[in-house]
């Protein structure tokens, strides 16, 4: 009987992403915890600041034409989609509550636009209006979530969004699985239903999963 660990990745991943899982001894299972769908937009077509704190957001304006003079993100993915778009990216933090303080801290006097999607977060769009910094937001994708029932259990489950957490938990519970959470954003959601979470180093798919393979390969 094998009882190596088997771990359930909450979206499915690319082929590189998967390398990193080869010859670990890990067993593996994927599925999409969540779809986007992006919106149609009716943006001003010159803008001089823009927040980002999804990469699902740079694409769903790639094709709009607009000018964004100043981008500000969260992520080193949401950064790399817009420098692919040739757009300047101005500040990057590793979340949220991050990137509101620089921009409080160094740009209070300007004013933002804020790309998002309907299941956005509060934290960055209050900090900037309880600061007085002047924010409206345009929604430009929507997130659904996908509902999946398994009828086993994971010995750790990776969790990409907040999102992705309350798709998975609507139809199972975490329990005694390790929950490997790609921020503290996530990590959040998690600690309502675990207290067996591990936050990757960095934000992005692959530290995730590398968290994962370097837990497991401890035992």
């Amino acid at each position: 009987m094998d009882t190596s660990p088997t771990i359930l990745s909450t979206k499915k991943l690319s082929a590189a992403q998967k390398e990193l899982l080869l010859n670990t001894g890990l067993g593996f299972v994927e599925y999409d915890a969540i779809t986007i769908e992006l919106l149609e937009n009716n943006i001003e077509n010159t803008i001089q600041n823009a927040i980002f704190t999804s990469k699902n957001a740079v694409k769903a304006i790639k094709n709009s034409g607009m000018i964004i003079s100043n981008c500000f993100c969260v992520g080193d993915n949401t950064k790399k989609r817009l420098q692919e778009n040739d757009l300047n990216v101005v500040e990057t933090a590793q979340n949220a509550s991050d990137l509101a303080k620089i921009i409080i801290k160094k740009y209070k006097n300007e004013s933002f636009l804020f790309f998002c999607g309907n299941l956005r977060r509060d934290e960055l769009p209050n900090l900037l209006e309880q600061n007085n910094v002047e924010v409206k937001e345009e929604i430009v994708y929507k997130t659904h979530l996908k509902s999946n029932k398994f009828n086993r259990m994971f010995d750790g489950i990776l969790f990409f969004s907040p999102s992705g957490i309350q798709s998975y938990v609507s139809e199972n519970k975490i329990g005694e699985s390790i929950a490997f959470c790609i921020g503290n954003t996530t990590a959040s959601e998690a600690k309502k239903h675990t207290d067996n979470i591990i936050v990757a180093n960095k934000p992005t798919v692959e530290n995730v999963i590398v968290q994962a393979v370097k837990y497991f390969n401890k035992l």
